[in-house]
């Protein structure tokens, strides 16, 4: 049976779980509704269902901070096999072509050759994301066009390899006797990479194909999926711990502590002058309450503020 739902702290929380393997990140969000009891709540960036790891959700009003974890640098550890492409650049795809066994073993025999393709895909590059993904062509999802048949190729686009980090290259073979070359890599990049696709992009630069066989998120940003809360757990009813929005963002941004009157203009939507003294100039910064409430996201210009983001307090509704 399952137990009572959670009681969400008056600003809402944000919840880290470590999503399972065949769980879609909208099972994720549908089943913290039912354990948080609440129908809002988001998240902070998918995970496909073969992937696993952490994902963010924000729960009340919490989910307004959402929009600003969604850009955090994402860290992933993972297994990419060379050798084989597939339709979705993952193990889930049909497969679409196979390298031959010599080739793969010549790939294989030459390490210099494999870290010099990893440097390449490393740092600031143009990456075209995978067909079968949820961006919009002309209205409609690319994983839609992809199972109607139509062929798609999406736009590259700017993201940022800070790390690449591989392990020795092993040479293999899948259940049915193919020839192929695992990798386990760690990888820290910018929001908006696709790890199939940079899979997929190491084995092309090599010339014989490759995709992605294990996805786990270890981090977002400086939130690590080390002991958060299972989806066993949630499935039970059960979390670990909920932070609240004041917690998370005294992590994530500079901080304001402002007054019992400077909270109630903030949460009227006015501006007030701050010393560089108190806090200097940033495009966020946190402004917290006396009470250790997140009052909202401020702008800070020219030593003047300005409301990005507002939260409901006691001392803003006063």
């Amino acid at each position: 049976m399952l137990s009572d739902p959670v009681k969400l702290p008056p600003q809402g929380a944000i919840l880290f779980l470590d999503k399972a393997e065949g769980w879609t990140s909208h099972d994720a969000v549908a089943k913290s509704r039912r354990t948080l009891g609440t129908r809002k709540v988001g998240h902070a960036g998918t995970l496909d269902p073969m992937a696993t790891g952490l994902l963010v959700l924000g729960a009340g009003p919490a989910t307004r901070l959402l929009t600003h974890l969604v850009g955090l640098d994402k860290t992933y550890t993972t297994t990419m096999r060379l050798g084989i492409t597939t339709v979705t650049d993952d193990r889930e795809g049909d497969r679409l072509v196979t390298a031959d066994p010599a080739e793969v073993a010549r790939v294989a025999a030459d390490p210099d050759r494999i870290a010099q393709a990893i440097a390449r895909l490393t740092g600031p590059i143009e990456q075209s994301p995978s067909a079968v993904s949820a961006i919009k062509v002309d209205g409609k999802r690319a994983y839609d066009r992809v199972r109607a048949g139509e062929e798609v190729e999406l736009k590259a686009r700017p993201v940022t390899i800070h790390a690449f980090e591989a392990g020795e290259p092993k040479l293999t073979q899948t259940e049915d006797g193919l020839s192929v070359i695992d990798i386990e890599a760690t990888v820290h990049c910018s929001t908006g990479t696709y790890i199939r696709a940079l899979a997929r992009d190491l084995g092309s630069d090599l010339g014989i194909g490759g995709h992605l066989t294990v996805l786990r998120r270890t981090e977002v940003g400086p939130f690590s999926v080390d002991g958060v809360t299972t989806i066993a757990e949630l499935a039970e009813g059960q979390v670990r711990a909920l932070s609240t929005p004041t917690s998370i963002a005294r992590v994530l941004f500079p901080v304001l502590e402002v007054t019992a009157d400077e909270t109630r203009d903030l949460g009227h939507g006015k501006r007030f002058e701050v010393d560089e003294s108190r806090c200097p100039d940033a495009k966020l910064v946190a402004a917290i309450s006396p009470d250790d409430q997140l009052v909202g996201l401020i702008e800070i210009k020219r030593g003047r503020t300005r409301v990005v983001t507002n939260f409901p307090t006691q001392g803003a509704a006063a």
